[in-house]
Protein backbone atom coordinates (compact mmCIF):
# COMPACT_ATOMS: atom_id res chain seq x y z
CA UNK A 1 0.00 0.00 0.00
CA UNK A 2 2.84 2.37 -0.86
CA UNK A 3 0.36 4.61 -2.70
CA UNK A 4 -1.67 5.49 0.42
CA UNK A 5 -2.28 9.26 0.46
CA UNK A 6 -0.04 9.77 -2.58
CA UNK A 7 -0.86 12.21 -5.38
CA UNK A 8 -1.69 15.89 -5.83
CA UNK A 9 -4.57 15.80 -5.20
CA UNK A 10 -4.84 12.38 -3.55
CA UNK A 11 -6.94 10.11 -5.72
CA UNK A 12 -10.08 8.51 -4.28
CA UNK A 13 -8.56 5.02 -4.19
CA UNK A 14 -5.56 6.26 -2.17
CA UNK A 15 -7.49 8.17 0.50
CA UNK A 16 -7.86 6.97 4.08
CA UNK A 17 -11.34 5.56 4.92
CA UNK A 18 -12.50 7.62 7.91
CA UNK A 19 -13.87 4.65 9.86
CA UNK A 20 -10.86 2.43 9.13
CA UNK A 21 -8.01 4.88 9.59
CA UNK A 22 -6.40 2.94 12.44
CA UNK A 23 -6.71 -0.49 10.81
CA UNK A 24 -4.37 -2.30 8.45
CA UNK A 25 -3.20 -1.49 5.87
CA UNK A 26 -4.04 2.18 6.44
CA UNK A 27 -2.20 2.28 9.78
CA UNK A 28 1.09 2.00 7.89
CA UNK A 29 0.53 5.66 6.96
CA UNK A 30 -1.83 7.02 9.61
CA UNK A 31 0.20 6.21 12.71
CA UNK A 32 2.76 8.77 11.55
CA UNK A 33 0.17 11.31 10.40
CA UNK A 34 -2.45 11.46 13.18
CA UNK A 35 -2.56 15.28 13.10
CA UNK A 36 -3.83 15.09 9.52
CA UNK A 37 -6.78 12.94 10.59
CA UNK A 38 -7.86 14.01 14.08
CA UNK A 39 -7.78 17.15 16.25
CA UNK A 40 -4.84 17.19 18.67
CA UNK A 41 -3.52 19.15 21.64
CA UNK A 42 0.17 20.03 21.73
CA UNK A 43 2.50 18.74 24.43
CA UNK A 44 5.13 21.49 24.41
CA UNK A 45 8.78 20.49 24.80
CA UNK A 46 9.70 23.90 26.18
CA UNK A 47 12.70 26.07 25.33
CA UNK A 48 15.41 24.10 27.09
CA UNK A 49 18.21 22.22 25.38
CA UNK A 50 17.39 18.61 24.46
CA UNK A 51 18.74 15.88 26.70
CA UNK A 52 21.72 14.61 24.73
CA UNK A 53 21.82 10.90 23.94
CA UNK A 54 25.43 9.95 23.15
CA UNK A 55 25.96 7.41 20.39
CA UNK A 56 28.11 4.30 20.54
CA UNK A 57 27.04 2.15 17.55
CA UNK A 58 27.05 -1.61 17.98
CA UNK A 59 26.18 -4.00 15.15
CA UNK A 60 23.25 -6.00 16.46
CA UNK A 61 21.46 -6.42 13.13
CA UNK A 62 23.33 -9.62 12.28
CA UNK A 63 22.70 -11.12 15.71
CA UNK A 64 20.86 -14.44 15.36
CA UNK A 65 18.30 -15.58 17.89
CA UNK A 66 15.84 -18.41 18.38
CA UNK A 67 12.20 -18.38 19.42
CA UNK A 68 9.54 -20.99 20.10
CA UNK A 69 7.15 -19.25 17.66
CA UNK A 70 9.40 -18.87 14.58
CA UNK A 71 12.46 -20.30 12.88
CA UNK A 72 15.83 -18.83 13.93
CA UNK A 73 16.45 -15.41 12.40
CA UNK A 74 18.57 -12.30 12.74
CA UNK A 75 17.51 -9.04 14.32
CA UNK A 76 17.48 -7.49 10.83
CA UNK A 77 15.18 -10.27 9.56
CA UNK A 78 12.87 -9.70 12.50
CA UNK A 79 12.72 -5.94 12.01
CA UNK A 80 12.11 -6.32 8.27
CA UNK A 81 9.23 -8.76 8.76
CA UNK A 82 7.50 -7.35 11.85
CA UNK A 83 6.00 -4.15 10.39
CA UNK A 84 8.60 -1.98 12.13
CA UNK A 85 8.50 1.80 11.75
CA UNK A 86 11.23 2.74 14.22
CA UNK A 87 13.59 0.81 16.48
CA UNK A 88 16.18 2.07 18.96
CA UNK A 89 18.39 0.44 21.59
CA UNK A 90 19.96 2.35 24.48
CA UNK A 91 22.60 0.62 26.57
CA UNK A 92 24.24 2.30 29.53
CA UNK A 93 22.65 5.56 28.40
CA UNK A 94 24.07 5.44 24.88
CA UNK A 95 22.33 4.87 21.56
CA UNK A 96 23.87 1.65 20.26
CA UNK A 97 21.40 0.85 17.47
CA UNK A 98 18.76 2.93 15.67
CA UNK A 99 16.81 2.19 12.49
CA UNK A 100 13.84 3.74 10.69
CA UNK A 101 11.45 2.07 8.24
CA UNK A 102 8.26 2.78 6.30
CA UNK A 103 9.14 6.43 5.68
CA UNK A 104 9.61 7.28 9.35
CA UNK A 105 12.36 9.76 10.31
CA UNK A 106 13.86 11.13 13.53
CA UNK A 107 11.26 13.91 13.53
CA UNK A 108 8.21 11.77 12.77
CA UNK A 109 5.61 11.57 15.51
CA UNK A 110 4.17 8.07 15.92
CA UNK A 111 0.96 7.04 17.65
CA UNK A 112 1.70 5.29 20.93
CA UNK A 113 -1.64 3.55 21.44
CA UNK A 114 -1.60 2.25 25.02
CA UNK A 115 1.95 3.33 25.76
CA UNK A 116 0.06 6.56 26.48
CA UNK A 117 -1.19 4.88 29.66
CA UNK A 118 2.36 4.60 30.97
CA UNK A 119 3.05 8.25 30.11
CA UNK A 120 -0.11 9.24 31.99
CA UNK A 121 0.71 6.96 34.91
CA UNK A 122 4.19 8.44 35.24
CA UNK A 123 2.81 11.97 35.38
CA UNK A 124 0.36 10.75 38.01
CA UNK A 125 3.46 9.59 39.87
CA UNK A 126 4.83 13.13 39.86
CA UNK A 127 1.54 14.36 41.35
CA UNK A 128 1.76 11.68 44.04
CA UNK A 129 5.29 12.85 44.83
CA UNK A 130 3.86 16.37 45.23
CA UNK A 131 1.15 15.10 47.59
CA UNK A 132 -1.65 16.04 45.22
CA UNK A 133 -2.79 12.46 44.62
CA UNK A 134 -2.92 9.55 47.06
CA UNK A 135 -3.08 6.07 45.52
CA UNK A 136 -4.89 4.71 48.58
CA UNK A 137 -7.61 7.36 48.45
CA UNK A 138 -11.07 6.55 47.08
CA UNK A 139 -11.37 7.67 43.49
CA UNK A 140 -14.66 9.37 44.41
CA UNK A 141 -12.77 11.73 46.72
CA UNK A 142 -11.34 13.26 43.54
CA UNK A 143 -14.36 12.76 41.31
CA UNK A 144 -17.48 12.70 43.54
CA UNK A 145 -19.67 12.23 40.46
CA UNK A 146 -18.38 8.65 40.25
CA UNK A 147 -20.55 7.72 43.24
CA UNK A 148 -23.21 7.15 40.57
CA UNK A 149 -20.99 4.67 38.71
CA UNK A 150 -19.43 1.26 39.32
CA UNK A 151 -16.21 2.97 40.49
CA UNK A 152 -17.94 3.73 43.79
CA UNK A 153 -15.72 2.23 46.52
CA UNK A 154 -12.62 1.80 44.33
CA UNK A 155 -9.26 3.32 45.22
CA UNK A 156 -7.09 5.30 42.86
CA UNK A 157 -4.51 2.47 43.03
CA UNK A 158 -7.12 -0.04 41.87
CA UNK A 159 -7.92 2.24 38.95
CA UNK A 160 -4.21 2.49 38.05
CA UNK A 161 -3.81 -1.28 38.30
CA UNK A 162 -7.06 -2.07 36.44
CA UNK A 163 -8.34 -4.20 39.31
CA UNK A 164 -11.67 -2.49 39.84
CA UNK A 165 -14.82 -4.51 39.24
CA UNK A 166 -16.28 -2.14 36.64
CA UNK A 167 -17.92 -3.90 33.71
CA UNK A 168 -16.14 -2.79 30.52
CA UNK A 169 -15.56 -5.02 27.51
CA UNK A 170 -12.25 -4.51 25.67
CA UNK A 171 -13.04 -6.47 22.50
CA UNK A 172 -11.42 -4.62 19.62
CA UNK A 173 -13.28 -6.49 16.90
CA UNK A 174 -16.81 -6.29 18.36
CA UNK A 175 -18.70 -3.24 17.04
CA UNK A 176 -20.90 -3.03 20.15
CA UNK A 177 -18.16 -3.46 22.78
CA UNK A 178 -17.39 -0.79 25.33
CA UNK A 179 -14.02 -0.10 23.73
CA UNK A 180 -15.81 0.45 20.41
CA UNK A 181 -17.90 3.10 22.16
CA UNK A 182 -14.67 4.58 23.50
CA UNK A 183 -13.48 4.95 19.90
CA UNK A 184 -16.55 7.10 19.29
CA UNK A 185 -16.42 8.99 22.60
CA UNK A 186 -12.78 9.99 22.03
CA UNK A 187 -13.47 11.14 18.45
CA UNK A 188 -11.50 8.42 16.68
CA UNK A 189 -14.61 7.00 14.99
CA UNK A 190 -18.03 8.27 13.96
CA UNK A 191 -21.19 6.73 15.44
CA UNK A 192 -23.31 4.51 13.28
CA UNK A 193 -26.63 6.06 12.17
CA UNK A 194 -29.16 5.90 14.99
CA UNK A 195 -26.56 4.82 17.55
CA UNK A 196 -26.86 6.28 21.06
CA UNK A 197 -23.17 7.04 21.51
CA UNK A 198 -21.37 9.06 24.21
CA UNK A 199 -20.36 12.52 23.06
CA UNK A 200 -17.03 12.51 24.92
CA UNK A 201 -14.95 10.37 27.26
CA UNK A 202 -16.45 11.80 30.45
CA UNK A 203 -19.92 11.00 29.19
CA UNK A 204 -18.94 7.36 28.63
CA UNK A 205 -17.31 7.10 32.05
CA UNK A 206 -20.59 8.19 33.63
CA UNK A 207 -22.53 5.43 31.83
CA UNK A 208 -20.49 2.60 33.38
CA UNK A 209 -22.67 1.68 36.34
CA UNK A 210 -22.47 -2.14 36.37
CA UNK A 211 -19.94 -4.27 38.27
CA UNK A 212 -18.68 -7.78 37.58
CA UNK A 213 -16.88 -8.43 40.89
CA UNK A 214 -15.65 -6.67 44.05
CA UNK A 215 -12.81 -4.22 43.52
CA UNK A 216 -9.25 -5.49 43.87
CA UNK A 217 -9.79 -9.17 43.08
CA UNK A 218 -8.50 -9.63 39.51
CA UNK A 219 -6.54 -7.72 36.86
CA UNK A 220 -8.68 -7.08 33.79
CA UNK A 221 -7.40 -4.79 31.06
CA UNK A 222 -9.79 -1.85 30.59
CA UNK A 223 -8.49 1.18 28.74
CA UNK A 224 -10.98 3.59 30.19
CA UNK A 225 -9.46 3.23 33.66
CA UNK A 226 -6.54 5.35 32.41
CA UNK A 227 -9.01 8.08 31.50
CA UNK A 228 -10.57 7.96 34.95
CA UNK A 229 -7.05 8.44 36.33
CA UNK A 230 -6.43 11.37 33.96
CA UNK A 231 -9.70 13.05 34.94
CA UNK A 232 -8.57 12.83 38.59
CA UNK A 233 -5.28 14.45 37.58
CA UNK A 234 -7.05 17.26 35.76
CA UNK A 235 -9.49 17.83 38.64
CA UNK A 236 -6.86 18.19 41.38
CA UNK A 237 -4.59 20.43 39.31
CA UNK A 238 -7.12 22.40 37.27
CA UNK A 239 -4.87 21.72 34.29
CA UNK A 240 -5.43 19.85 31.03
CA UNK A 241 -3.62 16.54 30.62
CA UNK A 242 -1.55 17.74 27.64
CA UNK A 243 -0.22 20.62 29.75
CA UNK A 244 0.43 18.33 32.72
CA UNK A 245 2.53 16.04 30.54
CA UNK A 246 4.38 19.06 29.14
CA UNK A 247 5.09 20.61 32.53
CA UNK A 248 5.85 17.47 34.53
CA UNK A 249 7.49 15.24 31.93
CA UNK A 250 8.21 16.51 28.42
CA UNK A 251 9.94 19.76 29.38
CA UNK A 252 12.08 18.42 32.27
CA UNK A 253 12.90 15.33 30.21
CA UNK A 254 14.54 17.50 27.55
CA UNK A 255 12.63 16.12 24.61
CA UNK A 256 13.66 17.11 21.08
CA UNK A 257 10.17 17.52 19.61
CA UNK A 258 6.73 18.61 20.76
CA UNK A 259 4.38 15.69 21.24
CA UNK A 260 0.58 15.71 21.08
CA UNK A 261 -2.59 13.98 22.20
CA UNK A 262 -5.75 13.37 20.21
CA UNK A 263 -8.67 15.17 21.86
CA UNK A 264 -12.39 14.49 22.12
CA UNK A 265 -15.22 16.95 21.50
CA UNK A 266 -14.76 18.38 25.01
CA UNK A 267 -11.06 19.04 24.43
CA UNK A 268 -9.99 16.16 26.67
CA UNK A 269 -6.71 14.43 25.76
CA UNK A 270 -7.06 10.68 25.34
CA UNK A 271 -4.94 9.25 28.17
CA UNK A 272 -5.51 5.63 27.23
CA UNK A 273 -4.05 5.78 23.74
CA UNK A 274 -3.91 9.14 21.99
CA UNK A 275 -0.31 10.20 22.63
CA UNK A 276 2.11 10.82 19.71
CA UNK A 277 5.88 11.38 19.91
CA UNK A 278 9.18 10.61 18.20
CA UNK A 279 11.18 7.42 18.58
CA UNK A 280 14.02 9.14 20.43
CA UNK A 281 11.69 10.96 22.82
CA UNK A 282 9.96 7.68 23.69
CA UNK A 283 13.46 6.32 24.35
CA UNK A 284 14.23 9.29 26.62
CA UNK A 285 11.09 8.51 28.60
CA UNK A 286 12.24 4.90 28.96
CA UNK A 287 15.75 5.96 29.98
CA UNK A 288 14.34 8.20 32.70
CA UNK A 289 12.48 5.21 34.14
CA UNK A 290 15.59 3.04 33.80
CA UNK A 291 17.42 5.64 35.91
CA UNK A 292 14.74 5.49 38.60
CA UNK A 293 13.14 8.79 37.67
CA UNK A 294 16.30 10.88 37.26
CA UNK A 295 17.12 12.29 33.82
CA UNK A 296 18.55 15.33 32.08
CA UNK A 297 20.26 16.43 35.29
CA UNK A 298 17.12 16.50 37.40
CA UNK A 299 14.68 14.43 39.39
CA UNK A 300 11.44 13.95 37.41
CA UNK A 301 9.62 11.29 39.41
CA UNK A 302 10.76 9.79 42.70
CA UNK A 303 12.91 6.67 42.88
CA UNK A 304 10.34 5.16 45.24
CA UNK A 305 7.56 5.59 42.66
CA UNK A 306 9.58 3.89 39.89
CA UNK A 307 10.63 1.06 42.20
CA UNK A 308 7.01 0.61 43.23
CA UNK A 309 6.27 -0.58 39.67
CA UNK A 310 8.00 -3.84 40.61
CA UNK A 311 5.77 -4.29 43.67
CA UNK A 312 3.07 -6.06 41.66
CA UNK A 313 0.56 -8.84 42.35
CA UNK A 314 1.23 -11.73 39.94
CA UNK A 315 -1.37 -13.90 41.68
CA UNK A 316 -4.19 -11.83 40.13
CA UNK A 317 -2.64 -11.79 36.62
CA UNK A 318 -4.37 -14.53 34.63
CA UNK A 319 -5.24 -15.63 31.08
CA UNK A 320 -5.33 -14.25 28.48
CA UNK A 321 -2.83 -11.66 29.72
CA UNK A 322 -0.15 -14.14 30.81
CA UNK A 323 0.08 -16.10 27.54
CA UNK A 324 3.28 -14.35 26.45
CA UNK A 325 4.49 -13.48 29.96
CA UNK A 326 3.52 -16.39 32.24
CA UNK A 327 5.35 -14.91 35.23
CA UNK A 328 4.20 -11.37 34.48
CA UNK A 329 2.00 -8.76 36.12
CA UNK A 330 0.59 -5.25 35.68
CA UNK A 331 1.08 -2.31 38.05
CA UNK A 332 0.90 1.49 37.90
CA UNK A 333 0.01 1.43 34.18
CA UNK A 334 3.02 -0.72 33.23
CA UNK A 335 3.40 -4.35 32.18
CA UNK A 336 5.94 -6.43 34.10
CA UNK A 337 7.50 -9.14 31.93
CA UNK A 338 8.72 -11.37 34.77
CA UNK A 339 8.27 -10.54 38.45
CA UNK A 340 11.61 -12.20 39.24
CA UNK A 341 13.45 -9.57 37.18
CA UNK A 342 13.51 -5.77 37.04
CA UNK A 343 12.18 -5.47 33.51
CA UNK A 344 8.91 -3.72 32.67
CA UNK A 345 7.18 -2.36 29.61
CA UNK A 346 4.91 0.25 28.15
CA UNK A 347 2.89 -1.53 25.47
CA UNK A 348 0.29 -0.63 22.88
CA UNK A 349 -1.78 -2.47 20.29
CA UNK A 350 -0.40 -2.93 16.80
CA UNK A 351 3.08 -3.54 18.26
CA UNK A 352 4.15 -0.48 20.25
CA UNK A 353 6.67 -1.14 23.04
CA UNK A 354 9.13 0.57 25.36
CA UNK A 355 11.09 -2.12 27.17
CA UNK A 356 12.95 -0.99 30.31
CA UNK A 357 15.44 -3.51 31.69
CA UNK A 358 17.08 -2.23 34.87
CA UNK A 359 18.99 -5.50 35.31
CA UNK A 360 20.69 -5.04 31.92
CA UNK A 361 20.88 -1.20 31.88
CA UNK A 362 19.00 -1.24 28.56
CA UNK A 363 16.02 0.48 26.97
CA UNK A 364 14.51 -0.69 23.68
CA UNK A 365 11.71 1.10 21.85
CA UNK A 366 9.90 -0.45 18.91
CA UNK A 367 7.21 1.42 16.99
CA UNK A 368 5.18 -0.75 14.65
CA UNK A 369 2.09 -1.07 12.52
CA UNK A 370 1.12 -4.72 12.86
CA UNK A 371 -1.88 -5.82 10.82
CA UNK A 372 -3.43 -7.21 14.03
CA UNK A 373 -4.47 -5.37 17.19
CA UNK A 374 -2.72 -7.96 19.34
CA UNK A 375 -0.69 -11.06 18.57
CA UNK A 376 0.79 -13.40 21.17
CA UNK A 377 3.23 -14.93 18.64
CA UNK A 378 4.47 -11.47 17.56
CA UNK A 379 4.84 -10.38 21.19
CA UNK A 380 6.72 -13.55 22.12
CA UNK A 381 9.00 -13.09 19.11
CA UNK A 382 9.68 -9.49 20.13
CA UNK A 383 10.57 -10.53 23.68
CA UNK A 384 12.90 -13.24 22.35
CA UNK A 385 14.66 -10.68 20.16
CA UNK A 386 14.98 -8.24 23.06
CA UNK A 387 16.42 -10.89 25.36
CA UNK A 388 18.95 -11.84 22.66
CA UNK A 389 20.05 -8.21 22.35
CA UNK A 390 20.36 -7.91 26.13
CA UNK A 391 22.48 -11.05 26.35
CA UNK A 392 24.70 -9.84 23.50
CA UNK A 393 25.26 -6.39 25.00
CA UNK A 394 26.20 -7.89 28.36
CA UNK A 395 28.57 -10.47 26.91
Amino acid sequence: MSEIMKGHPVSRRNRIPRQEWDRAPWNRWTFQHVREILPTAEVWKGTGRPWSLPENPVEVGSLAFASDVAAPMTITNWLDTSYTDGFIVLHRGQVVFEKYFNGMTERSLHLSQSMAKSVTGSVAGTLMDQGRLDPDEAVTSYLPELERTAWRGATLQQVMDMTTGVRYTEDYEAPDSDVARTDIACGWKLPRPGMDAPACMWDQIMTLTESTRPHGRVFEYRSIESDVLAHCMERVTGTRLADLVSQNLWQPLGCEENANFTVDSAGYSLACGGFNATLRDYARFGQMLLQNGFANGRRIVSRDWVQEIHNSRPEIFHAPYNEATPNGAYHNQFWIEDVSRKAFMARGVFGQMIYIDQDCDMVITKLSTWPEFTSVPRLKLSLSAIRAIADFLQS
